[in-house]
Order: structure tokens, then C-alpha cells, then sequence
């Protein structure tokens, strides 16, 4: 799709709300929490934000968040080994140090990391297995949400257990797959307690891997007056054994290959835990306040097995912060929000080698045993905000504003410079990694939006914004350096997002679609001298289209797609190849999600899912590629009795050979993590 450089170009974004409501959605309302604070309030960003339902959850029972972000039209998240992954949303697959810093990720609103310590795997610290909804916002999001939110939203919503619920599952599936849920909540009138848990083991198929997760949401809940006290806490552990990429041209269509674990020993260890608190006044006038003070504790070890030498990293972050927003109307068609979010985080990294790297003589006396790094940094943040929502008969218009400062206070517990741990240096050319002095570093930065929406009748409304985004560079990026680079001198990466679209429902269609042009400029990225700069730039624009249709009581169908270019916009030389006008590495154009589905003799429902990705590659100069894939999963559901219903589901049910994720090293050439063959779950849930 040709345009001149300045002129923005498409992408769509569907949300649909479900037409076969009687077996697929809620009969309990709620709004979409991503776009406000404040309860039961209008947003404009509702129109924006796509929605994965509880029951959808619950039907798909996925062991991994990915598999319910492929219902997401424009995510393309592709799943590692175990819990791991690499995000996707409006975007290639993000890799790199910083990359986390794309995507927002977050629990009840509470960003699952603070801004300049993502952590590329981070969902797997939120309990999207047992979520009520999990809620995307795509493209930069608005004045709620700050740096890391530059491709959007990711935000898994937790049962409101203060009511009364009770409900105990089982899953059971191959290769040693069980997890066991219990929810338990009682309501007291003016109080309610809760709790929302699951128990995971997994021994997987491929050798010397394997999960134990345990996650626990708990819940209180106190009203008295105009005031309403939410309460919750999450804790999450992991312990996983971890298994590598397998290498080799297609060697994911080997049936031996793909068993294989060239990394034994890998493993990664995770603890986190959040306490929150919102607060909400409801105020004279309709006006209301939403203040939430939280606190993170977290802490992960890890064996990079990706790494020469196979360094073990332990990182960790304890930090205490607060989200608020008040909201004021003026007038029945005119209403401000204004707020001032804030935290503090205390982190550190330790990056340390037991012993000599095997290898070349060159690996062996350049990457030294001993301590890589140990850093320790501490980051303030805080950012007031601002937004203008006015509603004149078919017209809505919301303008906002977010000013955000962060300041990394860094403190380096090792030599400075490009040594080994004990001063001494590498032959070869010189050490491996380097590390910087202590010093500070502040970045500062404004990011506006612009959304119209224009509701031609009843049941289409049209609208377009206009949005900057923006990310901090993250601690890692500053301060983990290699080679001869001794400062990273950085700039925050800005992205600018135009999007046009249109959702309605027509007789027993509901759609959306959108086209978008997001374009990043200081991109950061790690330059053939192994230094970290952000003179990138790159462009992503598409088409997005959702879509659900009712044949009849019985039949209905649901579609979530996009055909997008993600392109390089700068001058790199890479072995010779200027990538200017290459496609992203691991950016397919096409992608899309469908699901057929029947309901039968008493709300049984039979689905037949169809995921399909197309060819990628699998380099940024464009000479290597991953053939893409089409999977078909078969899922059914049965209401045994009263509040007791069975399911059954075949993952992978033609059995196709495929990667999760194909990749390809200058070092180790074609690398895959191989997709599951073909496996089955049953599934049992007793509501009382």
C-alpha cells in the first residue's frame, strides 16, 4: 500500500459485543475499566478497547494467555516455553532488552511493572486463567496510562469475589497437565471477602521442562455512605523448567527434534505480590474521586541459556505508588477528569557466570566468569493528567493530556567500565558486557489524544483519533551496556497514531473495523558496534476487522483478523543490506482468528476454532522466513446438572507440525520453539 511519508494510513480494531448473548455473555453488566477508574462512568476509550469474556475463558481453558489474545484482532503474541512469550499488539513481535516497554500490562488497572522495569514475560504474573475479562486497549492509550503504553493496553480484570460466588474446577490434560480453581466469595450487605485461586503442574512434552504456578487473588470490599473501599491482593509463584529453542532449518517438523531440549538446566524462578486499595468517593452533582494506593514486591531468577556462557540473572522490585482520577461535570454534556499518578521503586540486577564459557577461544576469553553486572535503581515517577469529554446529541469528543517525569537514580556496585569483576582485562579486543558509572538520568514527556466519534444512527457510529505515545528507556537499556559503549544516551521513544473506524451491528452482524498508521521514532535498538541507541524508526499501519454473526439460535460464528506492514523507516546497514523499507523480523501481514460454533440441547455449545499466521521473516534483512501456519482447535462444553457442566477440548486437532515462534540467529542460525502436537483437555466446573 503506497502513500506519501506523511500521510497516516489503517488498521482495525473490533470489539463486537456477543449477538448469541443467551450462551455467550454475562447476564451481569459492567463497563470497561480500562478507560476509567471510576465505576459505572462513561469513556470514550469503551469504543476503542477490545474485551476477552469470562466465558470465553472458561470455554478455552488455555494454559497460556496467548491462546485467548489470538481472539484479538492485531495481537500477535507468540508463546515461548512454559509461561514465557514475546508481545504483540499493533506490532512485530517485540524482542530486545526494552521491548516489554511497548505494551502495558496490568491487573485491576495496577500496572503490572513499574514503567522502567518491565519484564518481557511480565503476564504471566497476572491470573488471566481465572480472570473475569481481560480488557485491550490498542494504540497509545490515554492520559490513564503512561510511558510502556505506546502500542496499548493489556489489562486482565479479576473477579469481584465480595459477592457471592462458589465455584471448584478441574483441568486435565496431556502431557501431565493439571490445574485445579476454587472461588469462594461471601457477601455481607455493606462488606464482602473473597478469594479467586489456581494450582498448575504441567510436566510438558519436551524434555527436562515443566510449570509449578500458583496464583491467588483475594478480595475485601467495605461501603458506607458516598464511600465504596475495594481492596485486593495478588500473589503468584512460578518455577519452571525451562526448554530452549531447537535449531536447524524446519527442524520443528522433526518428530524427534522437536523433543529435544539443548538447554538443559534453564530454568526461571518467580515470585509477585500487589496489594491495592481503591477508594471512591461518589460527590454532589454526579462528580466523583478514585484514589488507589498499591504496593509491588517482586523478585526472578533466571539461567539465560540464550546467552554465551549461560550467566544466571536475578533482578528484583519493591515500590510503592498511586493512581487517582476526579471526575467533574460542568454540565449534563460536559465533563473533565483530572489526576495525578505517582510512584517509587527500588530495583536491582545482579548478572553473574559460574564458570569458563565453552566455545571458541574468542567466547572464552571475552565473556569472563564472575559477576557481569550488579546495579541497584531507584525511580521516581509522577504525571498529572488531564480530560475534556463533551456529548452534544450524535457528536462525542474527548481531548486529553498526560505530562509524565521519570528520574533513575543508578548506583553501580561493581568496577566501572569494561573489565572483569576484578579490574582486570579481556584479551581479544576487551570484555563482553561494561558497565557504566553511577550517575542519574530524567526523561520528560507530554502525550496528547484526540478522540471523535460520531454516532450516525442506532446502530453505527463512526470515529477517529489522533494520539501520541511514548516510552522511557528502561533501566536495562541504560544501564546493562556492552563492549566499548560507557553511557547510553537515550531519548524516550515517541510514537504518533492516526486511526480511522466504524462499529455497528446490522440485523444479526456486529463489527467494528479500523484502519490505523503508527509510526515510532527513537526506536532504541542495539547497533552492530553492540552500542545502545535510538536513532530507529519504524511504521506500522493496517487493517483490523471483528467481527460476530448469529446464523440462527443454534449457529454463529466469531472473526478477528488484520492484514498490517510493519516496515523500517531508517538507514541501517545489516551484512551489507540496508534495511530502509524492510519488513520487521517475526511481522506477519496476515493473521486472523475464527470460531464456528453450536449450541445445542440445553446451552451444550460445540466450537471449532481456525487460527491462521502467515509467512514471516524471520530477519531484518529480509533472507530468511517462517512459512507460517494454520491450526484447528475442536472444544465442547455439556451442563451435566445444575451449576455442573463438562468440557472436552483437542488442541492442535490435525496434528500440524509448527513453531510457536521461528527466529534466526547469525550465531545459530534457524531456531524454533516448536508447537505442541496434537492434545486433549478435559475440564469439570461445579458452581454452588
Amino acid at each position: 500500500m503506497a502513500a506519501p511519508r506523511n500521510i497516516s494510513i489503517l488498521v482495525l480494531a473490533l470489539v463486537a459485543s456477543p449477538l448469541y448473548a443467551d450462551t455467550r455473555s454475562s447476564d451481569i453488566e459492567h463497563i470497561i475499566t480500562t478507560g476509567s477508574r471510576i465505576s459505572a462512568s462513561p469513556s470514550n476509550t469503551d469504543l476503542l478497547t477490545s474485551e476477552i469474556a469470562e466465558q470465553e475463558i472458561t470455554f478455552t481453558a488455555a494454559s497460556h494467555i496467548q491462546e485467548m489474545l489470538n481472539y484479538i484482532a492485531g495481537a500477535g503474541v507468540q508463546r515461548g516455553n512454559g509461561q514465557e512469550y514475546l508481545p504483540a499488539l499493533r506490532s512485530a513481535v517485540l524482542t530486545g532488552a526494552g521491548a516489554c516497554g511497548g505494551i502495558l500490562a496490568a491487573e485491576d488497572n495496577i500496572p503490572l511493572r513499574a514503567a522502567g522495569f518491565c519484564n518481557i514475560n511480565e503476564l504471566f504474573e497476572a491470573h488471566s486463567e481465572m480472570a473475569e475479562r481481560i480488557e485491550v486497549l490498542k494504540g497509545p492509550a490515554s492520559a490513564l496510562y503512561g510511558s510502556n503504553a505506546i502500542h496499548g493496553v493489556i489489562n486482565v480484570i479479576t473477579p469481584d469475589t465480595t459477592q457471592d460466588t462458589h465455584m471448584l474446577g478441574w483441568d486435565y490434560g496431556s502431557f501431565g497437565y493439571n490445574r485445579l480453581k476454587v472461588r469462594q466469595g461471601k457477601d455481607y450487605g455493606d462488606t464482602g471477602i473473597g478469594i479467586n485461586a489456581s494450582v498448575t503442574h504441567d510436566t510438558g512434552y519436551r524434555d527436562d521442562e515443566g510449570v509449578e504456578q500458583q496464583k491467588v487473588n483475594l478480595r475485601h470490599r467495605i461501603e458506607t455512605g458516598n464511600l465504596r473501599v475495594m481492596s485486593g491482593l495478588t500473589y503468584t509463584h512460578l518455577d519452571q523448567d525451562t526448554a530452549g529453542y531447537i535449531t536447524g532449518y524446519q527442524a520443528y517438523k522433526d518428530d524427534a527434534a522437536v523433543h529435544n531440549n539443548e538447554d538443559p538446566g534453564a530454568f526461571r524462578k518467580a515470585t509477585a505480590l500487589r496489594l491495592w486499595s481503591r477508594l471512591e468517593w461518589q460527590l454532589e452533582g454526579n462528580n466523583a474521586l478514585s484514589v488507589t494506593p498499591y504496593v509491588r514486591d517482586q523478585d526472578m531468577e533466571f539461567k539465560m541459556h540464550f546467552l554465551p556462557g549461560t550467566p544466571m540473572e536475578e533482578n528484583d522490585q519493591r515500590g510503592v505508588g498511586v493512581l487517582s482520577q476526579y471526575r467533574y461535570y460542568a454540565n449534563a454534556n460536559t465533563f473533565w477528569d483530572i489526576g495525578l499518578d505517582a510512584e517509587y521503586t527500588e530495583g536491582g540486577l545482579l548478572q553473574y557466570q559460574q564458570g569458563a564459557t565453552p566455545g571458541s577461544a574468542f567466547l572464552t576469553e571475552t565473556v569472563p566468569a564472575g559477576k557481569h553486572y550488579d546495579y541497584d535503581v531507584n525511580a521516581t515517577m509522577y504525571a498529572p493528567f488531564v480530560a475534556f469529554n463533551w456529548q452534544q446529541e450524535a457528536w462525542q469528543l474527548q481531548v486529553s493530556g498526560r505530562y509524565e517525569h521519570m528520574k533513575y537514580d543508578y548506583t553501580n556496585n561493581m568496577l566501572a567500565g569494561r573489565t572483569r569483576e576484578d579490574g582486570s582485562e579481556c584479551g581479544l579486543g576487551g570484555c563482553r558486557y561494561s558497565r557504566p558509572p553511577s550517575g542519574d538520568n530524567s526523561f520528560s514527556n507530554i502525550s496528547p489524544k484526540l478522540i471523535v466519534q460520531y454516532t450516525v444512527n442506532p446502530k453505527a457510529t463512526l470515529y477517529a483519533t489522533i494520539a501520541r505515545g511514548y516510552r522511557a528507556p528502561q533501566a536495562t537499556e541504560l544501564y546493562r551496556l556492552q563492549r566499548d559503549q560507557t553511557v547510553a544516551e537515550l531519548d524516550a521513544v515517541t510514537a504518533d497514531n492516526i486511526e480511522v473506524g466504524v462499529s455497528g451491528q446490522a440485523a444479526a452482524l456486529a463489527y467494528q473495523v479500523s484502519l490505523y498508521s503508527l509510526r515510532k521514532d527513537e526506536v532504541i535498538y542495539r547497533d552492530s558496534d553492540f552500542f545502545n541507541i535510538n536513532n530507529g524508526e519504524t511504521w506500522s499501519r493496517g487493517l483490523e476487522v471483528s467481527m460476530q454473526y448469529a446464523f440462527s439460535k443454534q449457529w454463529d460464528m466469531a472473526f478477528a483478523g488484520s492484514y498490517a506492514r510493519h516496515t523500517y523507516e531508517h538507514d541501517e546497514l545489516l551484512n551489507g543490506i540496508n534495511i530502509n523499507g524492510n519488513d520487521l523480523d517475526t511481522a506477519p501481514k496476515t493473521q486472523f482468528n475464527t470460531r464456528l460454533g453450536y449450541t445445542f440441547d440445553q446451552d451444550g455449545r460445540v466450537e471449532l476454532e481456525w487460527q491462521h499466521v502467515a509467512r514471516y521473516y524471520t530477519d531484518p534483512e529480509n533472507l530468511h522466513d517462517y512459512e507460517g501456519h494454520d491450526l484447528f482447535n475442536l472444544r465442547a462444553s455439556y451442563p451435566i446438572d445444575t451449576g455442573l457442566t463438562v468440557f472436552a477440548r483437542i488442541n492442535n486437532l490435525l496434528d500440524e507440525h509448527y513453531a510457536e515462534r521461528a527466529d534466526y540467529s547469525a550465531f545459530g542460525g534457524d531456531r524454533y520453539f516448536p508447537g505442541r502436537p496434537r492434545n486433549v483437555m478435559l475440564s469439570i466446573t461445579y458452581e454452588y
